[in-house]
């Protein structure tokens, strides 16, 4: 165990618990389901940006991402910066619009919203299935991330570690609730940015400069620095499914639709666009570049994963290297905290309120309710990662899909079709749901692409067949029953 890389680590947990005890004071002066879930929606600009950013950026980024850069080259940089537009797309397509029909209809959970918009009980039960199936799995891969940093940094055993992160996750989730996710995840987003510009430079310099890392890159395999990756990964049929995955069909991820419910205005919204795009380039490139260059500094890795954390302690000083711990760490607390309040919310808002309506005022129960789901959901967690698998970025791309399959167009289609019904709604989530759990379960490839594509072509197919025989809901919304109504 290295005492000089942990005491730093310590630190900024001890600061992230902090900000959670601020936030629970304020939250207790509030009213608790806006409070709790969404912070009173009132982030600025500049929080916008680093939670939406900090939300989307996780351990896949951090670890998986760079791991699979370490294992395939250069070539994976390029594919990482498809990501780029995910925050434009997300605040652009849902942003205004979505923000403005939460606040009418007084909606705090994604499915809050479906729910107004399509007045249908049992779509909000297989929304809520949906989510909290995928969900699992995604914090799962998060939990194997930080338990895996702590053990290659840090020199802790990975069951202790595993154990650590997560009794700490969901102790500041289940304290602070919303706005402690974002004051942390403002901060995360600021420690995210250092940490990975000094990273680089820390590699570039120890590798003896760029042209002599990629020189080192060729001479292990040529196809390390070409635009294909080794083992020719990277075709047109996986660039297509990528860019689908982790960038057009990011609007459909109910952790990050849920912030675009939480800003104060649309001067809030504009900067988050910007700001965000500006620090997800960095993050994107950084991150997976120094993955790609870690070939040359560490050419026999058996667990790609371990590339970053092991990076960290070989070309930074113990004591920096406990500083620029929190980076990575942060990206992985950052996405837990909001999948795992977004869980509970789920938990309290659609499934209990939804089952006994007449709780919605006692107030006292429903805190209670959602810590304890937290903290519940946590100890799960924590017996689902404990045989982790060796690249997690595959698990974690798995779940997206699942969530986007299900939740993508009853979003889009949602907000600018207006004829768009309950009866096509949920017969594009169940097709969208079954379908790709179907061919990811047997790795069915259909023309080579990845599930996520035909799941979203058959998607919109079905919701656009099932619309013709439902009836349109619209209507005013003075008129529009809420979640709770019977």
């Amino acid at each position: 165990m290295q005492t000089e890389v942990l005491l730093p680590l310590i630190g900024y947990l001890l600061l992230v618990f902090l900000l959670s005890v601020y936030a629970y004071r304020k939250r207790t002066k509030g009213e608790f389901l806006n409070e709790y879930f969404l912070g009173n929606r009132s982030m600025g600009g500049f929080v916008l940006a680093m939670t939406i950013t900090a939300t989307y950026v996780s351990a896949s980024s951090f670890i998986g991402g760079p791991g699979a850069a370490y294992k395939y080259g250069l070539g994976w940089v390029l594919l990482a910066m498809i990501q780029l537009p995910a925050i434009w797309l997300s605040l652009g397509v849902l942003g205004k619009k979505f923000a403005i029909l939460a606040r009418r209809y007084n909606a705090v959970t994604l499915n809050d919203m479906l729910y107004a918009r399509y007045q249908s009980r049992f779509l909000v039960w297989f929304a809520s299935i949906s989510l909290l199936v995928a969900f699992f799995g995604a914090m799962t891969v998060q939990f194997i991330g930080g338990a895996r940093l702590l053990e290659t940094a840090a020199g802790i055993p990975y069951t202790y570690g595993l154990v650590i992160f997560g009794i700490s996750i969901a102790l500041y989730t289940a304290i602070g609730g919303f706005r402690a996710s974002v004051l942390n995840d403002a901060l995360q987003g600021l420690v995210m940015l250092l940490g990975t510009v000094i990273l680089l430079v820390a590699i570039i310099h120890h590798a003896g400069g760029l042209t002599a890392a990629v020189a080192k890159m060729n001479t292990i395999d040529p196809k390390l620095i070409s635009v294909e990756g080794a083992d020719d990964i990277l075709s047109w049929p996986f660039l297509t499914s990528f860019w689908v995955l982790v960038c057009f069909g990011v609007i459909g991820l109910p952790h990050t639709a849920v912030r675009c419910i939480s800003y104060k205005d649309s001067k809030a919204v504009h900067r988050g666009i910007i700001l965000g795009t500006i620090v997800m380039a960095v993050l994107m490139f950084g991150m997976h570049f120094a993955g790609a260059l870690g070939r040359a500094i560490l050419p026999d890795l058996t667990i790609p994963d371990q590339v970053i954390p092991t990076l960290m302690v070989q070309v930074l000083p113990p004591f920096a290297a406990g500083i620029f711990l929190a980076a990575p760490m942060a990206a992985i607390m950052s996405t837990i905290n909001a999948q795992l309040l977004q869980s509970s919310a789920t938990i309290v808002k659609d499934i209990y309120l939804n089952t006994f309506p007449k709780e919605i005022k006692n107030e006292k129960r429903l805190a209670k309710i959602s810590s304890y789901s937290t903290l519940v959901l946590g100890a799960l967690l924590l017996i689902a990662a404990w045989n982790p698998p060796q690249m997690i970025i595959w698990l974690n791309l798995l779940a997206f899909g699942g969530l986007e399959a299900v939740f993508l167009w009853p979003l889009v289609l949602g907000l600018y079709w207006e004829k768009a019904n309950s009866t096509g709604a949920i017969s594009g989530m169940v097709v969208g749901g079954v379908l790709y759990a179907l061919l990811a379960t047997f790795k069915i490839e259909i023309m080579d692409f990845h599930a996520i594509v035909p799941s979203l072509i058959f998607s919109l197919i079905a919701f656009i067949i099932g619309n013709l025989f439902g009836k349109n809901p619209v209507q005013s919304v003075e008129n529009t029953p809420t979640i709770y109504s019977k």
